[in-house]
């Protein structure tokens, strides 16, 4: 049985994913990485999505990762089973089509803020602290704490956050560029709702583009994000459906060119 899921509610081109875990501050075991997955796919899938958001049931975003969960792990199955399916489910989401914006209603540490940094936005609210406090457990950050995060935040600020132990307020994070906003408590998701309405009207294939050449520039997934470009392209073109037709009438292509 689940201990727990992620809904998906779809209004005026925005899916709200909901991480639903409550009585766990939201923390994430294996049934939560794979609920985060699936949710992945279905909003992926829905073309009539233009925008996401990521936020927590209850007074959490997300706790990070169920010390239960992974604690009694053999460390074979901790590095493949924990660390390595997180990673894919972070990727994932990461990689969305559609600008993702987190709305931090409540603490994001450890793996909570590996998770909201798999956003493009991040608004927080007054109260939330923010920080990496792995190494105090004797613990390092595992789902891209030191690797999207350094490229996302910069490598002193994730320093300071993994090895000196600082937890920073939501304004102090906002100065250092780690949440894009920040906004008084339980308004996170209504303004991460007006921030999804300003991107949906923006041009969808446009917003996926720029989205995939900024992944590209920052280092992210630099192949994906080049074969990706490369494929919309040549997808749009005279060539490739004739290259197709050909195939199917079993006769030699007849290139021209042509875009």
């Amino acid at each position: 049985m689940a201990s727990g899921t992620v809904r998906i509610q779809v209004e005026d081109h925005v899916a709200i994913m909901t991480v639903s875990r409550p009585e766990k501050l939201n923390a994430l075991d294996l049934d939560m990485l794979r609920a985060l997955s699936d949710a992945a796919d279905k909003v992926e899938a829905n073309a009539d999505v233009r925008a996401a958001i990521l936020t927590g049931e209850g007074k959490g975003f997300s706790a990070g990762g169920d010390i239960k969960a992974w604690g009694g792990m053999q460390p074979q199955e901790f590095g493949h089973a924990w660390v390595r399916h997180g990673h894919r489910v972070f990727e994932r989401l990461a990689t969305l089509r559609i600008p993702l914006i987190a709305a931090l209603n409540g603490h994001a540490l450890g793996g909570g803020l590996e998770l909201a940094g798999v956003a493009d936005i991040r608004i927080a609210e007054e109260h939330v602290k923010i920080g990496l406090p792995e190494t105090g457990l004797g613990m390092v950050p595992g789902w891209s704490g030191t690797q999207r995060l350094v490229k996302r935040f910069g490598a002193q600020v994730v320093r300071r956050m993994a090895l000196g132990g600082e937890i920073f307020t939501a304004e102090e994070a906002h100065v250092l560029g780690i949440v894009d906003a920040v906004t008084s408590s339980g308004n996170a998701v209504d303004a991460a709702k007006d921030y999804a309405q300003r991107v949906s009207a923006r041009g969808p294939a446009a917003l996926e583009i720029v989205k995939l050449m900024i992944a590209s520039a920052n280092g992210e997934d630099n192949g994906t994000a080049v074969e990706a470009l490369g494929s919309i392209l040549v997808a749009k073109t005279a060539d490739l459906k004739e290259g197709i037709a050909s195939f199917s009438e079993k006769r030699p292509a007849k290139f021209k060119g042509e875009w």
